[in-house]
């Protein structure tokens, strides 16, 4: 009898969900390297009323189809949409968007390593470039006070030009590391990931070499949530969510009915 209360309520918690997810996706329309994210689902358990496939006589006639109840819905799972944000120009020369695979290495303050798409990068007191927080980019790179400009190159490579001297000053190369699962990686907040077992080691490399994506000066990786998608999920889920709650409403008023009759 309180099945379908049970199934109803479900539904609702997995719309809630859902809501939930496209308005954190809303919430990140404007923030640079955001990939974003979208919840699966799964059936849950089913009572088997009729098993499908037991005799239904002595003679060994196979029932084709059974009478299987399900119980509703469940969270399987909330994964990262990992396809590129667009390319935009800010001309500062310390911004830079990977074009392909990779993430930037950040060290933390208790030495740990942390992954991003976010190339918003500027410079400490003492030259080192860090992000916005502080934290330095791995491995360290210093840029000298007396520096007159930076240039850094598709494969990662960091030269300043510095008075009196003709050619420009290499002052390090940026390393990208990849995981065979990135969406294994556990989103910490401040546009970090931290690798877990789900995720594997993280492999570096040189970018532009082997399956790295190259480095662009001067861009930032846009988000890649699409509003007019979003919204879109947004109205399917709130129609879901209305229909789950009349079915709750439905299942109220039958057994106001059964108790009157009883």
């Amino acid at each position: 009898m309180f099945s379908a209360l049970d199934i109803a309520a479900s539904g609702i918690q997995a719309q809630q969900t859902s809501v939930d997810v496209v308005s954190n996706n809303l919430a990140n329309v404007s923030t640079t390297g955001y990939k974003r994210e979208f919840a699966q689902f799964s059936d849950l358990l089913y009572q088997n009323l009729t098993r499908v496939g037991t005799t239904s006589s002595d003679t060994g006639t196979i029932i084709p189809s059974g009478i299987q109840l399900g119980l509703g819905t469940q969270l399987k799972s909330i994964s990262r949409d990992l396809s590129q944000g667009i390319p935009q120009s800010t001309a500062a020369p310390l911004d830079l968007a990977v074009s392909g695979l990779g993430y930037f290495q950040i060290t933390l303050p208790n030495g740990s390593t942390a992954y991003t798409r976010d190339g918003t990068f500027q410079v400490s007191p003492t030259g080192e470039i860090v992000t916005a927080d502080g934290y330095p980019l791995t491995p360290n790179i210093t840029i000298p006070q007396d520096a007159i400009s930076v240039s850094i190159n598709t494969s990662g490579v960091v030269e300043a030009t510095i008075p009196a001297q003709i050619d420009p000053s290499t002052l390090g190369q940026i390393q990208l590391a990849s995981f065979i699962n990135p969406n294994g990686l556990q989103a910490t907040g401040s546009n970090l990931l931290l690798e877990t077992q789900a995720s594997g080691a993280p492999v570096t490399g040189t970018p532009g070499i082997d399956q790295f994506g190259t480095i662009q000066q001067g861009f930032l990786e846009t988000s890649n949530v699409n509003p007019v998608t979003e919204i879109t999920s947004l109205i399917t889920a709130q129609r879901a969510y209305e229909m789950n709650t009349k079915v709750l409403t439905a299942q109220d008023q039958m057994m106001q009915t059964l108790n009157q009759v009883g």
